[in-house]
């Protein structure tokens, strides 16, 4: 069985750039990502969220139940809430994003995959 999102609410959702849950932009402003909320800020900032979200993400996974899913392992998102997330998402976050991972000790990984290429 296949999920389909239909195209009126496909262009609608966007992609965490920083962790890849998939919301829409209206969720991402009003609840902020449940993930990344602490470092990048979204929550009633419709800049914010265009700015650290994107639009063009490939691939979908439902992590149902993240902590024992070798997929969400393998996605590094088994620490997360339940949810959508998106494969690969095209774009990196802002600056001001990597220099707080960075002064908190965490490396960023862009999320398209990129720098696996290294």
């Amino acid at each position: 069985m296949t999920a389909v999102i239909p195209a009126s609410k496909s262009r609608q959702l966007r992609a965490c750039l920083l962790c890849g849950l998939i919301q829409t932009s209206n969720d991402f402003r009003f609840n902020g990502c449940p993930n990344c909320e602490e470092i990048l800020q979204l929550k009633d900032s419709a800049d914010r969220v265009m700015s650290c979200t994107s639009t063009y993400f490939e691939g979908v996974i439902a992590g149902i139940d993240p902590e024992n899913s070798w997929v969400q392992r393998w996605q590094r998102t088994s620490k997360y809430v339940r949810g959508m997330y998106a494969v690969r998402v095209r774009g990196r976050v802002p600056e001001d994003v990597e220099t707080e991972l960075e002064n908190r000790g965490i490396k960023y990984r862009p999320r398209d995959l990129s720098s696996d290429q290294d």
